[in-house]
């Protein structure tokens, strides 16, 4: 006898196959709702307001982040890392302005260190589950790792605090020191560089980096030969950066550092990172599960925002 209509199975859809649809089915599978909102808003079409809502979980009293938001900082406590990622998030959603930034500034001010610039971690997050290489020291240094993207973001927006002025002489400073780096260092100093007001010393310090970069291999510029390429000290195995990781735009002044061919088989390279389960790897050190499991998503959204950047068809 024929199967009812109730008993029957509906037929199983078809596997995506476009590199946002197969994100997608990553994301929905394993992100968090911070994330999945993301996700909406950059590649579906969806609203704003709950990426904002979402960010509110991580935001604490003081006017700082906390909560894990930044993954491999476990804990309530706020920090400059958890702060920084949450800006990323508004300025991601156009979003980075109001009493909101007000009240992060003020937290930022409180948290600085004497020369008006942020340390990557305060010693609050003693006690508490941190990646192994990530140091919580007593009296944290100031960092253009940690005072860069912030100090770039507020400027690309247009905030102004008195936090500002100080901490965008320390990245001056800081920037036009370098002599010897590594790749996040880098990428933090190019944030700064990209939103900072003064174009004609940005791009002059721009172009000193650049050299600086090739001069000391921090840019895999052949993906077929990466072991021609140094691995920085205190990096996970095999944890190289390309010129995508300096360029995530076009309009990037690290773009110049790399010619069309060198960029495009950093792109070439990105697109094929894409695994089986349709998100892309981390690719720093893994120390817990569930820190490399929410970071996925994370750089899963960040890799199809630079391959749409640079026109890359991901569906």
């Amino acid at each position: 006898m024929a199967e009812t209509g109730a008993s029957a199975q509906p037929p199983t859809p078809p596997p995506p196959h476009t590199p946002v649809a197969r994100a997608e089915h990553f994301v929905w599978l394993t992100a968090r709702v911070l994330e999945q909102h993301l996700f909406a808003h950059h590649f579906r079409g969806g609203p704003a307001d709950p990426v904002e809502t979402a960010l509110d979980a991580y935001r604490n009293p003081d006017g700082g982040y906390g909560h894990a938001l930044e993954p491999d900082l476990r804990g309530p406590v706020s920090q400059p890392l958890h702060t920084a990622r949450a800006l990323r998030v508004l300025d991601a959603v156009g979003r980075c302005a109001g009493q909101r930034v007000e009240r992060m500034c003020r937290y930022l001010t409180s948290v600085s260190t004497a020369d008006g610039a942020l340390p990557a971690v305060r010693p609050e997050q003693r006690g508490y589950p941190t990646a192994p290489f990530v140091p919580v020291v007593a009296d944290p240094p100031s960092e253009l790792l940690a005072t860069g993207p912030v100090v770039g973001l507020l400027h690309r927006n247009e905030v102004w605090h008195a936090w500002m002025f100080r901490a965008t002489d320390f990245c001056w400073q800081a920037v036009e020191s370098l002599e010897k780096s590594h790749p996040y260092e880098i990428e933090a100093a190019v944030a700064f560089l990209d939103a900072v007001p003064d174009r004609p010393r940005a791009e002059a310090a721009a172009d000193r980096l650049g050299r600086l970069v090739r001069a000391q291999g921090l840019a895999a510029l052949d993906p077929d030969r990466l072991d021609a390429y140094p691995v920085s000290p205190g990096y996970a195995p095999g944890e190289h950066h390309f010129p995508y990781d300096y360029a995530r735009t076009p309009g990037s002044l690290a773009r110049a550092w790399f010619t069309d061919d060198e960029m495009a088989r950093s792109l070439d390279h990105l697109a094929a990172q894409q695994e089986e389960d349709g998100g892309w790897p981390v690719r720093w050190r893994r120390w817990a599960p569930a820190p490399a499991l929410e970071a996925r998503p994370m750089v899963t959204i960040e890799a199809l925002r630079t391959l749409g950047a640079y026109d890359r068809a991901i569906g």
